[in-house]
C-alpha cells in the first residue's frame, strides 16, 4: 500500500473506490513513509494534525508523547540500523541453537563465524 502503483494495482483501486475510509487511512500512511524517507521536519506538524483527526488518532497521540525523539529522527542524519541488525543476528544465532549449548559455543560461533 505504501509504494503501490495505483494504476498497476486494480485491487488497492477498487478497495479505495469502496471505501473512502480506508483510502484516507492509507494515503496519510503514506504521507508518513515519505516524511520519514526524506526526513522532511516540516510536514511533521501538518502530518501530525491531519493524522489525529483520522483513524490514525491512536498512533499519532503515540508519536506525541517522545516529540524529542521523533523530532531528532527527522533531523538527525544518524541511524540505529546497522546495531538492530546485529542483534537481529545475534538473537538468531541464540534461538538456533537454544537447548544445544551454552554460551562458549555461542561464544566461538560469534567470533568465528563460518
Amino acid at each position: 500500500m505504501l509504494r503501490a502503483n495505483l494504476s498497476k494495482h486494480r485491487y488497492l483501486q477498487a478497495l479505495y473506490n469502496a471505501s473512502p475510509q480506508i483510502a484516507a487511512i492509507a494515503q496519510t500512511a503514506r504521507q508518513f513513509f515519505e516524511m520519514i524517507r526524506a526526513r522532511d521536519a516540516t510536514v511533521w506538524p501538518r502530518w501530525l494534525q491531519e493524522a489525529q483527526d483520522s483513524p490514525l488518532a491512536s498512533f499519532a497521540k503515540r508519536l506525541t508523547r517522545d516529540q524529542n525523539a521523533v523530532d531528532a529522527a527527522l533531523r538527525m542524519p544518524w541511524s540505529n540500523g546497522m546495531v538492530e541488525g546485529h542483534i537481529h543476528w545475534l538473537k538468531l544465532l541464540k534461538r538456533q541453537m537454544y537447548g544445544r549449548a551454552g554460551f562458549d559455543l555461542l561464544r566461538l560461533r560469534v567470533l568465528n563465524p563460518v
